[in-house]
């Protein structure tokens, strides 16, 4: 069983346990989920702002403990005083160390678009995004069937959230491609062995439509690798383990933005 087979069968557990303690319908309640969300497409292309979708990440299942000292709020406000075009927050409590309480505490700092990244198997988590004060929603490939990806990107949208597709390679990307998504994110890292490679990007890129928002994932670490790949077609770079493993992640973007614009 790889590691991406046991986030998914807990998630499974994790759903269940919360549809049992509140409803969709009480969800729906939420003053959060009345809120229009922010327009990632348009965030992304804002030529004032740097293609960064930024993440907040404590932890890795690969990596351990990344950073337990630095806030929420502090470090997703300094990711958009920087020039983020969005912000990842990661809510897996298990394997990353994450909430849906960090995605509230993001959403009050915040004025750009919020994704929620998880793990998402099931319709009641995208309400939870929703309720919870998310943009955008992630649907990973690798651990979904098409007609799921079909399914859950159409019922995000109907709540008016924006929809991120993760895929690893080209099979995955045609069996994935619905109107219902926004904005396709090549992960360079592979979720069953997690070893990183940009070739995955590079590999990709051009087969994806360019009516979707381009994503190159995970193992940038370097601002002439963001130029490279900007050169190559994406529009956008998800950046988290980068920042987040230094002392002051705020510091850390700020350097590194000064460097693409060079």
């Amino acid at each position: 069983m790889t590691i991406l087979d046991k986030i998914v069968a807990r998630k499974k557990e994790e759903v269940a346990e919360a549809k049992a303690k509140t409803s969709i319908a009480q969800l729906q309640e939420s003053k959060l989920f009345l809120r229009s969300c922010y327009n990632l497409k348009n965030s992304i292309l804002d030529p004032s702002k740097t293609g960064i979708i930024a993440e907040y990440k404590r932890a890795s299942p690969s990596k351990g403990l990344i950073n337990g000292v630095s806030t929420v709020q502090e470090v997703v406000k300094g990711y958009q005083e920087a020039g983020a075009s969005a912000i990842s927050v990661l809510t897996d409590k298990d394997f990353f160390q994450g909430s849906l309480e960090d995605l509230i505490a993001a959403r009050e700092v915040l004025e750009i678009p919020l994704l929620r990244k998880e793990f998402i198997v099931d319709n009641y988590q995208i309400a939870e995004a929703k309720a919870y004060g998310a943009d955008i929603i992630l649907l990973i490939a690798a651990c979904l069937s098409s007609e799921e990806i079909q399914n859950l990107s159409a019922y995000a949208k109907s709540l008016g959230l924006n929809v991120l597709l993760e895929v690893h390679n080209e099979e995955e990307l045609n069996r994935s491609i619905f109107e219902s998504i926004d904005a396709i994110g090549v992960n360079n890292r592979n979720l069953k062995d997690f070893i990183v490679s940009l070739d995955a990007s590079y590999d990709l890129v051009n087969k994806i439509p360019d009516r979707f928002i381009k994503v190159s994932e995970s193992g940038i670490s370097d601002p002439e690798t963001i130029k490279e790949l900007k050169k190559a077609g994406f529009n956008a770079f998800l950046i988290g383990e980068n920042f987040m493993k230094t002392e002051d992640p705020q510091k850390a973007i700020i350097d590194f933005v000064k460097k693409i614009e060079i």
